[in-house]
Order: C-alpha cells, then structure tokens, then sequence
C-alpha cells in the first residue's frame, strides 16, 4: 500500500477520480512512483519505511509527493510531451509544461523534503579520523 490515496491525488487534480479503470490506473501508478521513491532512498544508502518509521521524513511528506508526482502523470500522460494545443474555430489554446523523459520524475525540491538532511553527498563532510594507534606505541 501506498502513502497516497486516490483521494489525495483527486484532491490536487480538482475532481473526483470515480471511474474504476482510472482508479486502477492511479492506484498501478502510485505504487511505480513509490518504488522509484525507494530506489532513491536506496540509492543515497537509506530505507523509504526505516525513515518514515523514524519522522525523517514523515509519511504525509511522501504522500504528499507521491500525489503530486501521480497528478503531473495524469496531466501528462506521455512523457516527453511538453505542449498540448486545443483549437476551436478560429481560437487555440497551448498548455506547456516542463517535462523528463523519466515518467516518474520526483523534483529536486521534492526530494529535499524527502531524503533525510543527512544525506551522504559529493560534497558532505563527515569527521572521521580514527589516529593509528600502532605509530604512538613509542611515547
């Protein structure tokens, strides 16, 4: 089971999902949105529950970006595409949006709220000096 819920993300997306082949659909993307979550934890040498378990970060942290990374999904169900133009008569509508060829593209500030502060990084600082203790022996 997921952090969001298929109301969460109907919350953000402005209207009810009631159609059971949607549902379906959110509910299977929801769930891939939340393993690429855990991969990113993984990958940065974390466990998605081990955290949540311990506050950093908390659960409607994750289910807030789950959903919000579900919607731009549902918004933009090809990815890549970055315009979408309706034309009535003589009139035109273009939506743009910025778009990664990934499908399931957490944002960068998205995963600063997720991955905990002490994230190891290629420019974190960790002391940890341990002196041999077998060149002092002499003193």
């Amino acid at each position: 089971m997921t952090y969001a819920t298929i109301e969460q993300v109907a919350a953000r997306l402005g209207r009810p999902i009631t159609d059971p082949l949607e549902i379906d659909q959110v509910n299977a993307w929801l769930s891939d949105i939340e393993a690429a979550i855990r991969a990113g934890f993984r990958r940065a040498g974390f466990d998605l529950a081990a955290q949540v378990s311990a506050g950093e970060p908390i659960g409607d942290e994750v289910a807030s970006v789950e959903a919000s990374a579900a919607v731009r999904r549902i918004q933009n169900p090809t990815p890549g595409r970055t315009s979408r133009t309706e034309s009535i008569d003589d009139g035109s509508v273009t939506d743009r949006w910025e778009s990664s060829s990934d499908p399931w593209a957490i944002t960068d500030t998205e995963w600063e709220l997720l991955l905990p502060s002490a994230a190891p990084g290629a420019f974190s600082v960790r002391p940890s000096f341990q002196p041999d203790r077998g060149c002092h022996d002499y003193w």
